[in-house]
């Protein structure tokens, strides 16, 4: 090794050094924190000033563009500091994750709003159209949501919070601090002990003697999510994401006429007929086109919408979809007209099958194919 050599080994053993001290240093300046799964959990504090050195202060919400069951009046996460502990949700009403995440929100909200709880649903849109007020109003009556929502159409709030997900959950205790935060679904029981442990806490507080129940909610009907065998991913239409369409040209705006496929592999998008490819969806300009997709999972779920409504011919492997149909096929045929999130496959099993869409009229609009 000569001279130059030796110079330039000697400034990167320097450089690196001197880039591990620093995530050492910083690391050293960070509150401790135990990582499971989703979950990160800021390890308990003692008093109000050891709070203030661990935990950080709870962000306020930003320019809202609406409120839900509020009465109309706005809402805040200050108004509660020092009253009542707050659960901060993050969620979008297309998305399949929030959705099963929602039976526990509500359980809980019904379990401990005598007793010290307010949960507030911050709605920040994925999609264009789920910026529209009647739309997330629908969608909160059909869930079935009692508890205060907040519409974050420019994602002031989740940029005040640095959320990256949907859904996620902030605890904020009654001094104000951020104590708790899971990122997408599960971790129900810990969540609900962690909320249980902040009312206590409030208890002692207030000296109001209040009494908090210790068993967890079970909600009727509701799933963890998560799957033990490979499930395929999201999947992307519009032209801003949709990088696993398989026979057409990737995050390119505008029209496309596509031919099906010969071969079809797993988890890549195929498309046939005339499609015109926007940032968010991608819509069929032509009777009779297709999609086709081979999907690993046990249910599958389409966000898509059709101003003028259109109906799909949905077959699964070659047959049409009768059996482990979802909830928004009716013998073998999925209407779509409103902007939402549709259930087309609901299966008892896990599998790999090959979806196809024969679309009858022009018009449907695109968005996501997500499993479950």
């Amino acid at each position: 090794m000569d001279a130059t050599n030796t110079q330039k080994s000697v400034i990167i053993v320097a450089l690196i050094a001197a880039v591990i001290g620093g995530i050492v240093y910083l690391n050293s300046q960070k509150a401790p924190r135990d990582t499971i799964g989703g979950k990160v959990e800021v390890k308990p504090a003692v008093g109000k000033e050891e709070k203030a050195k661990l935990y950080p202060v709870a962000k306020e919400i930003t320019t809202p563009d609406g409120f839900i069951n509020t009465s109309g009046a706005p809402i805040t996460v200050g108004e509660f500091v020092g009253k009542k502990v707050v659960l901060v949700d993050f969620w979008t009403y297309s998305c399949i994750n929030c959705q099963r995440t929602t039976p526990y929100l509500n359980a809980w909200y019904e379990k401990y709003k005598d007793k010290g709880l307010i949960i507030i649903g911050l709605h920040t849109p994925e999609f264009e159209f789920e910026k529209k007020y009647d739309n997330v109003l629908a969608a909160v009556k059909k869930f079935n949501i009692k508890y205060p929502v907040v519409l974050d159409n420019d994602f002031s709030t989740w940029n005040a919070y640095q959320n990256r997900f949907w859904p996620r959950k902030y605890l904020v205790d009654i001094d104000g601090y951020v104590v708790y935060d899971h990122i997408g679904e599960g971790g129900y029981e810990e969540t609900e002990r962690k909320i249980q442990e902040l009312l206590a806490e409030r208890a002692v507080a207030l000296k109001n003697g209040e009494k908090i129940a210790s068993e967890v909610s079970k909600p009727a009907g509701a799933e963890e999510g998560g799957a033990l065998k490979p499930r395929s991913p999201e999947i992307y239409f519009g032209a801003a994401r949709n990088l696993l369409l398989g026979n057409g040209v990737p995050e390119r705006p505008g029209t496309q006429k596509l031919a099906g496929p010969t071969n079809v592999k797993t988890n890549v998008l195929y498309l046939a007929g005339t499609w015109d490819f926007s940032e968010e969806f991608a819509e069929n300009k032509s009777a009779g086109a297709k999609i086709t997709f081979r999907y690993q999972g046990k249910n599958v779920f389409f966000v898509a919408s059709a101003p003028q409504g259109v109906n799909i011919k949905v077959l699964r492997d070659g047959v049409a979809l009768i059996e482990s149909a979802g909830a928004d096929v009716i013998k073998g045929i999925l209407t779509v007209k409103e902007d939402r999130l549709y259930e087309i496959v609901k299966d008892a099993n896990y599998g790999e099958h090959t979806l196809e869409l024969i679309i009858e009229d022009p018009g449907l609009r695109a968005y996501t194919f997500t499993f479950g």
